[in-house]
This record gives C-alpha cells, sequence and structure tokens, in this order.
C-alpha cells in the first residue's frame, strides 16, 4: 500500500440544508450534537464533545430547497462515529423514539452502523468501530469486513440500558 499522510484526518462535514431549525433540533436532539456556534439564520455549527465543529449546516443557496433527485452525483453518507456501542444504542433509541426510521444496518467485522437519512435527505451511517484486535482479518492480514445482518434490538436494548 502506498500513500497516506501521517496525522491527517477528516476534520468535519458541512451540509446544505432547506431549514436551518429543522436540521439544528434534529443533530442535536436525537443525533446527540450541540451547537458551538451559530451565524443568525445562515449557519449553524455543531459538536459532540466542544470540539469547534464536527459538522456545519448551511442554508447558503438551499433555503427551501429539496434533496437531489437519485442517480446524481453527491454525498453517498456522512459517517458519524460514536465512542462505543451503548452510545450508538442510545441515538438508536432516540431515533426511534422520535420516531425517525432507518433505512439499514450492517455489522462490517470492524464496526456496527444503522443507516438513515436526515430531514434534508442526506445519508447518515451512525457507527462505533471495534477494537482493531477484533477485526476480521484474511490469512494474509489484510482486514475482511463483511456486511452482515445487525442485531438492531439488542443495539437498541443496549442503549436503553444504558440510560
Amino acid at each position: 500500500m502506498t500513500g497516506g499522510v501521517p496525522g491527517a484526518r477528516l476534520g468535519h462535514g458541512h451540509l446544505r440544508v432547506a431549514d436551518l431549525d429543522r436540521a439544528v433540533a434534529f443533530y442535536t436532539g436525537p443525533i446527540g450534537m450541540r451547537v458551538t456556534a451559530r451565524i443568525g439564520r445562515q449557519a449553524a455549527f455543531l459538536s459532540f464533545d466542544g470540539y469547534h465543529h464536527h459538522l456545519g449546516l448551511n442554508v447558503w443557496g438551499s433555503r427551501g430547497g429539496t434533496p437531489p433527485p437519485p442517480g446524481h452525483t453527491g454525498l453517498f453518507h456522512l459517517a458519524l462515529l460514536y465512542p462505543d456501542r451503548a452510545a450508538l444504542g442510545r441515538a438508536v433509541a432516540r431515533l426511534a423514539d422520535a420516531g425517525h426510521p432507518l433505512t439499514g444496518a450492517s455489522d462490517h467485522g470492524v464496526s456496527e452502523a444503522v443507516y438513515l437519512d436526515d430531514p434534508d435527505g442526506n445519508g447518515l451511517e451512525l457507527y462505533r468501530d471495534r477494537a482493531e484486535a477484533d477485526w476480521p482479518r484474511h490469512p494474509d492480514g489484510s482486514l475482511a469486513m463483511v456486511t452482515d445482518p445487525l442485531d438492531v434490538a439488542a443495539l437498541l436494548a443496549e442503549g436503553r440500558a444504558a440510560v
């Protein structure tokens, strides 16, 4: 394998939304983020843990807009990493309590993930990583990622028990 930049990482995502207040309510409610800064009715910056922002939301050129139609290029999904299974389960419980549907759920061997769309149709993956020592590997040492069904009921029960 070649390439890579030691120390580099994805810093944040920024989404165009149709209704800023609706998007802020979704990301601070079931998703569990908090607003760190706001630019009036134009933009908001959100974080999980006090970082300046993990996610930006704005209505610059998109206020009242609609999601792009299927078959067009754009964001497939934004992945939000939770620190452990209980935290992921609590997020899934908040989504269930809010009546927000999941579009999928998978065990990838290296992680457990649920998939959904935000109120603007942006794809989201909420996930937790397993410890690297538990990742499935091929005999040559390379990752053996899978897409197996995830037991969402068990994840939800763990999240509700951890409240």
